[in-house]
């Protein structure tokens, strides 16, 4: 008879303690949030110097090609922004255009979503 009743109480204070946890934790979800927008214009950039050096460089270190890659990103997104506000191509022409002129001629290949990433910034 005991055991029965330490059972039952057992049962008593889990539900108990179920319940008053259920109560007292109230979940709040947060709205997600806005990728923050940067300047273009503001953009680290390597020199004219270095950056036709490192375009006609075969072997490149890592740095190298870190400093290649940021600077192509940075010249097709001001490519993108010039054509996208210019009058003379119609709308959505720009990444074609951008991607054939930065990338393609070069002989280089273009990263993987580089036009998402563009959108980040004004």
């Amino acid at each position: 008879m005991k055991r029965k009743v330490q059972k039952t109480r057992k049962a008593t204070r889990k539900a108990t303690r179920k319940a008053t946890r259920k109560t007292t934790r109230k979940t709040t979800r947060k709205a997600p949030r806005k990728a923050k927008k940067f300047s273009i214009k503001d953009a680290r950039m390597v020199s004219k110097k270095r950056y036709n050096m490192l375009l006609q460089k075969k072997k490149r270190t890592k740095k190298e090609n870190k400093d290649l890659d940021r600077a192509l990103f940075v010249n097709y997104c001001k490519c993108i922004k010039k054509i996208k506000y210019a009058d003379d191509y119609k709308s959505g022409a720009e990444y074609p255009i951008c991607m054939s002129s930065i990338y393609k001629q070069r002989g280089i290949k273009p990263p993987k979503d580089v036009t998402k990433k563009c959108k980040r910034y004004l």
